[in-house]
């Protein structure tokens, strides 16, 4: 797809903003909703989704840049007190060509562990109770 391809609202991101598709959920609020990946690079590995329509970075509405970039901000935090990682990747893709594969704006909060190789990116799914396992230890360390 497009960097600037018409907002889809069937995507898989804007089913679970509507409830329509399960998720392992970390955390959400008025702005923002955080799940696990369910084709995790790395244990741990994190979604951070506004809620607002929008197919990439570059259709944000700006007064929300602050508000996603806050939660990133806050569960990379989480992530790091709740699974000790050596190292974490936050990243974002806009447009097909640069990785992005659900079109609908996400940024990726990636524990990076000494020695483990990084999956693929969306590649093997995960299993929904680890991944609700570790959804919990992440939200205990939001919630302190």
């Amino acid at each position: 797809m497009a960097l600037h391809t018409p907002y889809d609202d069937q995507n898989i991101f804007a089913q679970i903003l509507r409830g329509e598709m399960p998720c392992a959920k970390v955390y959400e609020d008025g702005g923002t909703l955080v799940i696990m990946d369910a084709f995790p690079q790395s244990k741990g590995h994190c979604l951070v989704i506004p809620r607002g329509p929008s197919v990439n970075l570059l259709n944000v509405k700006p007064k929300d840049i602050g508000r996603l970039f806050g939660t990133v901000q806050r569960v990379a935090q989480a992530v790091d007190k709740a699974l000790t990682p050596d190292g974490i990747v936050v990243t974002q893709f806009n447009g097909a060509p640069a990785g992005q594969t659900v079109f609908h704006t996400h940024v990726h909060i990636i524990p990076r562990y000494d020695g483990q190789t990084l999956g693929s990116h969306g590649e093997g799914m995960a299993d929904m109770a680890e991944l609700q396992g570790l959804a919990q230890k992440i939200r205990n360390e939001l919630e302190k």
